[in-house]
């Protein structure tokens, strides 16, 4: 357990500046290309083409299947060598190619996406994915090298380099405004010189993180070679893994494409693709930093004693990650849910675009404890070895999200899409939480159920208060007309993230208070990780 405690920590650590260094690089993003516009859209649009490859990458074969065969790869009498070696010849072949065929389909791929954009928004749009796409390659080395990290229990690498990245686009936009001004919302404002920094500047910055992580590679024990003999060492067991969790990403992609282009109609000037995108990160943020962090390290160790068939450890493992990542992201959302105009103030340009994407915020927020406890629970039949029933529990999960997205323009007006699509999404997360919690139980035997509602009673119990807390600090300082909202420019973004301290600080503190008062033993896991971030004496 310490040697978790100090993964967690670790992984906390880097997600958490990995993150704010994240949050940063929106505001300059925002600053130099706007929020509620054309061209904006036309970007994110773009920029997020290779990241929706990414995650069919990461979650649909290598977070499913390579830590668990990497974990039983170290029982072979090379220690995992000779597989290992395959598997990065293999996915650095499959990357390419995949680079490739993106490139050649880019006008084809942003229009998928964006169907309801103007024509010139449609040609800019692709005019930024060639710059763009390049990135699956150096996304899909990334992957592959974090994750057999994290395999190897070398946890710290994969969380810390995506700072350089943020690093890199921070100076690149910066770069951007000084040498063409800022805020150029307008598509007919665009040249190839201006798409070609911006484009650039986002894909040397995933190459650079891709390229961090090798230095961290002789922490493994393991030397690399290419090795094209694809046979004889269990790859075909990783292929049919595989297989239905590309099937499970797939089904998300349409899922995701079904609502950017609902999403789209409301593009220019009501909240669409940037400011969801800009939530989105923000949402992220307490799930990256708490339920990632956590569970990664529980991943491998649920990976291992899976393995060996101590299955009444695994069902220990389940519930104590589950209540040590529930009890920081109850307050998180809370926290968030109370400072949601100030902390959007921190990616739109003024507190009237603050207020209207708020509500965005909000709506993903309510889906932040089922995605939280789902990545607990997924893994755990990933640790199995059985991708086959995740595949069919998230299949109704995007089955929802699709009926959700496509009755929302049917019941709200534009200005109200974006968050009507956002909600759809979260509660389709809660059912196919509920949904993967029964299962898991069925196939487990039990899943400490009863403890694991104890401590979401006692969570849910403390954010009440701590939510009333927050909001009332919130209209101290004078609400959608205090200084934390209402200030114009640069600074406005800077207090909206002060602001967001401040009323996010005052509910934390309440819950933690309220948790003391009732004695929750969960408590403990709260206190280890603060020692790990504190100097020993």
């Amino acid at each position: 357990m310490s040697s978790l405690g100090r993964a967690s920590a670790i992984l906390g650590a880097g997600t958490l500046v990995s993150r704010v260094t994240g949050l940063v690089r929106t505001i300059v993003l925002v600053a130099a290309i706007g929020s509620l516009g054309r061209a904006s859209d036309a970007f994110s649009t773009a920029n997020q083409l290779p990241n929706n490859v990414f995650t069919i990458i990461q979650t649909g074969i290598l977070t499913a299947v390579i830590i668990p065969q990497i974990v039983k790869s170290a029982s072979h009498k090379d220690g995992g060598q000779a597989f290992i070696s395959k598997l990065f010849t293999l996915g650095t072949v499959v990357f390419l190619a995949a680079t490739g065929v993106a490139m050649v389909l880019a006008p084809w791929l942003v229009f998928i996406y964006a169907s309801r954009f103007t024509p010139d928004q449609l040609a800019l749009g692709t005019a930024f994915a060639y710059w763009c796409l390049p990135q699956i390659f150096f996304y899909g080395l990334y992957a592959l090298i974090g994750e057999t990290l994290n395999a190897k229990r070398v946890f710290g690498p994969y969380t810390w380099a995506p700072i350089a990245n943020n690093l890199i686009s921070i100076a690149g936009f910066l770069v951007f405004m000084m040498l063409f001004g800022g805020n150029r919302n307008d598509v007919d404002m665009w040249d190839p010189t201006m798409i070609a920094v911006m484009g650039g500047t986002a894909t040397l910055g995933i190459a650079v993180q891709a390229a961090l992580l090798l230095a961290a590679w002789r922490r493994t024990g393991l030397h690399l070679r290419p090795d094209f003999r694809w046979k004889g060492v269990g790859l075909g067991q990783v292929g049919r893994l595989a297989g239905w969790t590309f099937l499970m990403v797939i089904a998300g992609q349409l899922a995701g494409l079904a609502q950017a282009n609902v999403v789209s109609e409301a593009s220019g000037e009501h909240p669409a693709g940037t400011i969801m995108m800009a939530a989105w990160l923000v949402f992220m943020l307490p799930y990256s930093i708490f339920a990632v962090s956590i569970g990664t390290p529980y991943f491998t160790q649920i990976s291992e004693h899976a393995a060996e068939s101590r299955h009444d450890e695994v069902r220990g493992d389940v519930a104590r990650s589950i209540r040590a990542i529930s009890i920081f992201i109850v307050v998180s959302a809370v926290a968030l849910a109370v400072a949601s105009v100030p902390a959007s103030r921190i990616f739109t340009q003024s507190g009237i675009e603050a207020e209207q994407a708020a509500p965005v915020l909000i709506c993903y927020l309510v889906g932040l404890l089922p995605l939280s406890v789902l990545f607990i629970v997924q893994r755990t039949f990933y640790a199995y070895g059985d991708t086959r029933t995740p595949f069919w529990f998230t299949v109704v999960q995007c089955a929802l999200i699709v009926v959700s997205a496509l009755v929302a323009p049917l019941l709200v007006p534009l200005s109200q899409l974006a968050a009507a699509v956002a909600l759809g999404q979260s509660l389709a997360g809660l059912v196919q939480a509920l949904i993967a919690i029964v299962l898991l139980r069925r196939r487990l035997g039990g899943l400490e159920v009863p403890g694991i509602l104890l401590s979401l009673s006692r969570f849910a119990l403390a954010a009440v208060p701590a939510g009333f807390a927050g909001w009332g600090v919130y209209a101290l300082i004078g609400g959608a007309d205090g200084w934390a909202v209402a200030s114009d420019g640069m600074a406005g973004r800077l207090l909206g993230a002060v602001g967001t301290g401040v009323v996010g600080g005052a509910a934390v503190v309440v819950y933690l208070v309220v948790l003391f008062l009732l004695r929750a033993p969960e408590l403990s896991v709260v206190s280890g990780l603060v020692k790990r971030f504190l100097p020993s004496r």
